[in-house]
């Protein structure tokens, strides 16, 4: 009976691990002076390197975002220390910088369930499987 209490208590100890990883860019802590002095584009590549995203419609404008990620045993999955640089780009100069925190960004989540697709045919599995007849050519032919 100890030993199964013992095996019990091991396994819960083990499902209550800490752990942070961090996701992203790791910003050094003083990036509001770092970036301050950022003019081109060639500056803010050599500082930080290449955007995670750029933007492909409206104001060219490159992201850079970092953030930690919390493992806490069975609990669920946080997320702290977000920050988001956004820069405005034209051509090879820096136009603007703007830095997001914690606090400036939305708290987002994302919608449950399913988007619809619009008219999306819906098959169930045996139409599947009908469907698929003569789609695949037979190995080895390489078509």
């Amino acid at each position: 009976m100890k030993k199964v209490f013992m095996l019990f208590a091991f396994c819960a100890l083990c499902a209550c691990t800490f752990q942070t990883k961090h996701r992203g860019y790791v910003f050094p802590e003083d990036l509001d002076q770092q970036v301050a002095g950022i003019k081109t584009t060639s500056q803010l590549e050599e500082k930080l390197g290449s955007p995670l995203a750029r933007t492909l419609y409206g104001q060219p404008v490159w992201i850079y975002y970092g953030t930690d990620e919390n493992y806490r045993g069975p609990f669920p999955l946080s997320y702290d220390n977000k920050t988001v640089l956004l820069a405005w780009v034209d051509g090879s100069r820096v136009t603007q910088t703007k830095i997001l925190r914690d606090g400036d960004l939305p708290n987002v989540s994302p919608a449950g369930g399913e988007t619809e697709i619009p008219a999306a045919i819906e098959l169930n599995a045996f139409e599947e499987l009908i469907n698929n007849i003569g789609r695949f050519s037979p190995a080895g032919l390489g078509q």
